[in-house]
């Protein structure tokens, strides 16, 4: 099936700001990008993005993240600052966990194989308001394997998947940890 939604902005940062003690503040000197265009590698991430390359991230190299999502639970809080790799509007993620999705921004479809939650830190409370990290608990995200290489762009796109997705739940908290028992990865790609 195919569904129509919008790429809102993308994060790429080439280090960890949060990482020691919240209350300390994370990192000063990390430079963030939020460019118009991603370069997408297979089995890499997104060129430039520190989990670019590194092994033990493959199966969650790039990020996702609902707007509608961050907005229920941080307001007004920049979403830069929850540091996934893709803000969308408009497209439920959860049930893209388990499944092979295709987005296409304009340039080709990128392929990728939805993995599991991107869990929301503590540090959530200190760059985005108290009790954040607390809202953003079954809808901090989703983390996914890029299985072909391309660009996406922000604006329209669309993804082809084969599950039932409704934009309208894309703020919804989930509260189970595993994909639905019928969700299952095909074989071949989408």
């Amino acid at each position: 099936m195919e569904y129509r939604f919008e790429v809102v902005s993308f994060v790429v940062s080439p280090a960890h700001a949060y990482f020691g003690r919240p209350k300390d503040g994370p990192a000063d000197d990390v430079v963030t990008a939020t460019p118009e265009t991603v370069e997408v590698v297979a089995d890499k991430g997104i060129r430039g993005d520190r989990f670019f390359g590194v092994r033990a991230h493959t199966e969650a190299a790039v990020t996702f993240l609902a707007i509608e999502a961050w907005e229920a639970a941080a307001g007004g809080a920049d979403p830069v600052v929850a540091r996934r790799n893709v803000v969308v509007r408009g497209l439920e993620l959860d049930p893209l966990r388990g499944r092979e999705f295709e987005i296409d921004t304009g340039d080709g479809a990128v392929v990728f194989r939805g993995g599991r939650p991107a869990h929301p830190c503590s540090w959530m409370d200190t760059m985005a308001g108290d009790g954040v990290r607390k809202a953003l608990i079954g809808r901090g995200g989703l983390r996914a394997q890029p299985l072909t290489s391309g660009t996406l762009r922000l604006g329209p796109a669309v993804i082809r998947v084969d599950a039932d997705l409704d934009a309208a739940r894309a703020a919804e908290q989930v509260r189970r940890a595993q994909p639905l028992s019928d969700q299952t990865t095909c074989g071949g790609h989408i």
